[in-house]
């Protein structure tokens, strides 16, 4: 096991990361920017270390920084958490010259997932399902006039790198598909520094169904059941379920053990998220996440799986402790990610927190870094905290939630909680009838 690790993020997820570390009885080093000296990882940690100014770049983001504060500190491991430079394979590979452990997967298959046409062509080389597309990058207008056609209107140009929507464009039918493909490519451009786009078939209403898994690097690996995070705001998650509330047990263990195979054949280590659209009981792959997911917990609660107590464990070359026969699904989960937002614009709401009480009870998880008389910077993402709830089933789950987002309160900020207030009385929610889309047309229509 390592001696210390650094844990190379900030708030919620650096408090995650902390707590398994020191379950598991290891010294933990918390690196911060100016603007986080009184974060709440930076008080519980072992050590901490200064990495620069507030933006991103100059402080989470400065590999030399962390680095040095790995080599003053003496730490042997670095847990990236998520976002950051949790997908870096640079980063993954910098660690491992320098005989520093990244607690995660190889850079090598880091980079091979951060590329979605090489990570398309990976998948469904190794069995897994994916969207008929573009064989690799779409170049010209000939081609992309060519592809579109072959694959059949309406298509999604996407670009090859990065994510969140950007470099995503919809074309509904040849007169306006250059011009999508033309946007596309120069918003790529401005985001990653890469107009490389491809193009996949645009499905109508699917749901956005991911698949959670675990490897050791030495062949063995595990699914942990499924997660439905189809309640999205511009490509952004908002609402997370596990496992889905249209996923049939037979479906979520054909598809889990499809990706679970496929990891086995690659070798795959540490924690990982294979992504798909589902929709009339076929499942499409469209990307894989080589990190902890930020919904990770409501995967914990069903299995019972402390999955960053395994990502450390792996690390460390440890083996997997269970098979796939070991893996228990129980129950449901949910998760809403409470944000420092306007719940009406989502414009962002940085402050003093002046008061502070969450949800608490049987069924009932927090994880969260603040505290009352937190200042929310306005340098990073605007996440508060994270509730998840578990039920014996979907019905008191929703029950549970309800009763635990009344009893939520953070006042001298903004926040989504009154969002959640309005979703947990919707029809459709209620029902689990939802896709994709469902949640921006709900909030064009209910603007007041």
């Amino acid at each position: 096991m390592f001696s210390k690790v650094l844990i190379a993020n900030r708030g919620e997820i650096a408090l995650r990361v902390l707590r398994a570390c020191k379950e598991l009885g290891i010294p933990t080093v918390a690196i911060h920017s100016t603007a986080d000296a009184n974060a709440m990882h930076v008080r519980l940690a072992d050590e901490s270390v200064c990495v620069g100014p507030p933006p991103a770049r100059e402080s989470y983001l400065n590999i030399p920084s962390i680095m040095a504060a790995c080599e003053i500190t003496g730490a042997d491991a670095v847990h990236p958490g998520y976002g950051f430079l949790s997908e870096n394979a640079r980063f993954a590979q910098i660690l491992t010259e320098h005989n520093v452990t990244f607690i995660g997967p190889s850079a090598h298959h880091i980079e091979i997932m951060g590329d979605k046409i090489t990570a398309k062509r990976t998948v469904v080389e190794l069995g897994i399902p994916a969207v008929p597309g573009s064989e690799g990058a779409v170049s010209t207008d000939a081609d992309a006039l060519a592809t579109a056609r072959n694959i059949g209107y309406p298509v999604l140009i996407k670009a090859t790198a990065g994510g969140g929507g950007r470099g995503m464009k919809v074309a509904r039918s040849e007169a306006d598909l250059l011009v999508a493909w033309s946007t596309a490519r120069s918003e790529a451009k401005a985001a990653f520094g890469n107009d490389s786009v491809y193009m996949e078939k645009y499905l109508g209403k699917p749901r956005h169904i991911e698949v959670q898994v675990l490897g050791d690097g030495q062949g063995n690996a595990v699914h942990l059941g499924v997660r439905d995070c189809s309640l999205q705001r511009r490509h952004q998650k908002v609402w997370e379920e596990a496992g889905g509330p249209t996923i049939s047990p037979e479906e979520r263990d054909s598809i889990g053990e499809i990706c679970a195979a496929a990891m086995r054949k690659l070798k795959y280590s540490g924690a990982g998220t294979v992504e798909f659209l589902y929709e009339d009981g076929e499942f499409y792959f469209i990307e894989m996440n080589t990190r902890l997911q930020v919904e990770h917990p409501v995967t914990e609660r069903i299995t019972g799986i402390d999955i960053v107590y395994e990502q450390i464990r792996v690390a460390s070359g440890e083996k997997l402790p269970m098979q796939q026969q070991d893996v228990q699904f129980y129950g449901h989960a949910i998760e809403v990610r409470i944000n420092a937002e306007d719940p009406q614009t989502f414009a962002p709401s940085p402050g003093t927190i002046t008061f502070y009480h969450p949800a608490g009870g049987v069924g009932v998880r927090v994880d969260s870094a603040v505290y009352q008389g937190y200042k929310i910077p306005p340098y990073y993402d605007s996440l508060i905290g994270k509730l998840i709830v578990h039920g014996r089933n979907r019905d008191e789950c929703l029950q549970r939630l309800r009763r635990a987002i009344d009893e939520f309160v953070v006042d001298g900020v903004k926040t989504t909680l009154p969002l959640f207030q309005r979703l947990i009385k919707e029809p459709d929610i209620l029902a689990g009838n939802y896709d994709i889309h469902w949640l921006e047309k709900f909030l064009a229509e209910n603007k007041s």
